[in-house]
């Protein structure tokens, strides 16, 4: 299964300049692990020590965030957009 990983400007340098990036994977798990396979450096940022997303880090399957669907676990059916949006925070 192909994927298109959306990249935010800040992770960019790790993808080498690109704002989107073709990975393998039938689940968010297994294209963030395609995603830093590709790119070294993702899954530090992505993923927090217990193998779980990071608080300020939100991730979405085409328009749905995947926390409030599988988790990591979520289908990502081929061809979908996996789009990785830092979380914003400010007052």
């Amino acid at each position: 299964m192909s994927a298109t990983v959306r990249i935010p400007t800040t992770l960019r340098p790790m993808a080498g300049g690109k704002s989107e990036v073709e990975v393998e994977g039938a689940t968010v798990g297994e294209v963030l692990k395609s995603l830093d396979a590709a790119h070294p450096g993702f899954t530090d940022r992505l993923l927090d020590d217990d193998g779980n997303l990071r608080k300020f880090v939100n991730v979405f399957v085409a328009d749905d965030d995947v926390r409030f669907m599988d988790g990591l676990q979520t289908p990502v059916p081929d061809g979908e957009t996996v789009a990785i949006i830092p979380a914003v925070a400010g007052g």
